[in-house]
């Protein structure tokens, strides 16, 4: 017997989207603030060194996520999508907040680093439970023949967090002056996730469990272990094709987005109010195409869209670089083609991410989809992606070379579109509604 899609499910998409992108504006407001960091919680000696440490932390906060998946999503499994992911928006917030009360290195000397690193932790842990919680949450809610599109909304909230994180680093820069800022106002987007965490937590609590989890308990289908059933069974093949169309997508999505921002001040050397503005100008107008290409998944399907970006970006990341630090010199920056080459980039994102979302909740079976949505997630999109700013960063200030610090961003969407080319199936004409029982392996 099929379950009902609720009726109310645009609203569910609408308050999970608005806790998604401040959790995610907590999470990038680090990378967004690396310069800066560096110079309050690093000896300066070596200014390179401090900026690739702070680089480091941030990358750090990646590589932590795979454990907060595999945590949280034992719990989003057994105790349900709702309140796991109301645990994981309160600590990112605090976590988040409490970045903006640490005392600086002049203060405190190398303990400053230390209780950063801390905090970059929590943050990690905590979004390592977020993106299962919030996909599935929003997966469980709407029609299967459109689950592309909705989630597609759901998916925009990472390119919006970064958007959020530059728009109020901007404002903050514009209000105080770049002396205040660079002395004490860096800490007001920090402290800012206070507040909007409140309001977060006010919008989820309004929610109500999915109805999936609540058939699936009903009917005392729950699984006692999720580890287990995800990790030590058939489904474990299933966690490793997830984890290589991950990996791809989560090069693509931190080299078109995060690693444009670096390369704008790292090496054409643009200011960091002026780079905030052209990335920023780029996302807002790159945003719908993750909407886009969920909704094109419904018509085509997921493979074909996911690996299309994966080969595009492979191809092309070259000459787009090359290109945009022509039109970025000091000086002599023409600004809509730089937000021009920045829109391509993110496009790229919105074809290998708009769908993914869509692709995960249908490729798991629904009493353990929690954990094994998460985990193959963050270790793709955490470990492989979380690793592009600081492998570019380093290889370009090694070698000052944009063709080496690019050999990464180029080599493993490849290699992991020629992988998936085999091993990735096609699922958008799966129904998670017509049955909860796990699937049966072959």
């Amino acid at each position: 017997m099929a379950i009902q899609v609720p009726s109310d499910f645009r609203r569910v998409i609408v308050a999970a989207s608005v806790g998604n992108i401040i959790e995610w504006y907590d999470f990038y407001i680090f990378g967004s603030l690396a310069a800066v960091l560096s110079v309050k919680f690093f000896e300066q000696s070596h200014p390179v060194a401090a900026l690739l440490s702070t680089i480091a932390l941030f990358t750090a906060g990646f590589l932590i996520r795979p454990l907060g998946a595999f945590l949280f999503g034992w719990m989003g499994d057994r105790v349900g999508r709702k309140y796991t992911f109301l645990i994981t928006l309160t600590g990112m917030g605090l976590g988040t907040g409490a970045i903006g009360l640490i005392p600086t290195y002049q203060s405190i000397g190398l303990t400053a680093a230390f209780v950063l690193f801390g905090l970059r932790m929590i943050q990690g842990l905590c979004l390592g439970g977020e993106y299962g919680g919030a996909i599935t949450y929003v997966a469980e809610h709407v029609p299967d023949d459109r689950r592309g599109y909705y989630t597609g909304w759901l998916q925009t909230s990472p390119t919006l967090g970064i958007v959020v994180s530059l728009a109020v680093i901007i404002l903050t820069r514009i209000y105080f002056g770049d002396q205040a800022f660079n002395e004490w106002g860096w800490r007001v987007p920090f402290l800012l996730s206070f507040l909007l965490v409140a309001i977060a937590i006010y919008i989820r609590l309004q929610l109500q469990e999915t109805p999936i989890f609540q058939e699936i308990k009903a009917r005392g289908q729950m699984t006692r272990n999720p580890w287990k059933e995800a990790f030590l069974s058939s489904n474990i093949k299933y966690i490793g094709i997830a984890i290589i169309v991950l990996i791809g997508q989560g090069v693509v999505w931190y080299s078109g987005q995060f690693w444009a921002l670096y390369f704008l001040q790292q090496v054409s050397k643009v200011d960091a109010l002026t780079s905030s503005y052209i990335v920023g100008a780029a996302l807002l107008l790159a945003t719908p195409s993750l909407i886009f290409f969920g909704w094109l998944s419904d018509l085509i399907g997921r493979k074909p869209v996911i690996l299309g970006g994966m080969l595009l970006a492979a191809i092309t990341y070259y000459p787009l670089y090359l290109w945009l630090g022509t039109v970025t010199q000091p000086g002599n920056i023409n600004y809509p083609i730089a937000i021009f080459i920045i829109f391509i980039l993110v496009c790229y994102v919105g074809m290998v991410y708009g769908p993914v979302g869509a692709f995960l909740a249908e490729f798991f079976p629904s009493r353990i989809r929690y954990t094994s949505v998460s985990v193959p997630y963050h270790i793709g999109n955490g470990w492989g992606g979380g690793l592009v700013p600081f492998i570019t960063s380093a290889a370009f200030a090694a070698t000052g070379s944009v063709g080496y610090a690019l050999i990464y961003p180029i080599l493993v969407p490849a290699i992991c579109f020629v992988l998936a080319v085999f091993l990735m199936p096609e699922t958008n004409k799966t129904s998670i509604w017509e049955q909860v029982e796990p699937r049966t392996a072959s």
